[in-house]
């Protein structure tokens, strides 16, 4: 996978060498070569192959952040539950029935 950038930066490397020895280049010639030509491209390259890897970290991160907020809010459902007197689910009933009235 890393192959391909390093075989580009080994390019690159050798353009700049070729430029600076030359009777007509530069050592600064050589230097933005080496970084438009090499470094540049190559770190465009890894970030874009690191894209899905990110994705995948992220999407973890994510999951995992919601799944703690579900645990807390169940615990914390669970407790407030127990603390109640009448934890059955049934409607309260009243205190006193209702009486008819006589006809």
């Amino acid at each position: 996978m890393y192959i391909i950038p390093i075989a580009w930066i080994y390019v690159a490397l050798m353009m700049s060498v070729a430029e600076a020895t030359n009777t007509t280049g530069s050592v600064l010639g050589a230097i933005f070569t080496f970084l438009l030509y090499g470094v540049l491209p190559v770190a465009l390259m890894m970030y874009f192959m690191g894209t899905p890897g990110r994705k995948r970290a992220l999407r973890a991160q994510e999951m995992a952040e919601r799944q703690a907020a579900i645990d807390a809010h169940q615990a914390a459902a669970q407790a407030t539950a127990s603390l109640q007197p009448d934890a059955g689910g049934q409607p309260p009933a009243d205190a006193v029935p209702p009486v008819a009235e006589k006809p």
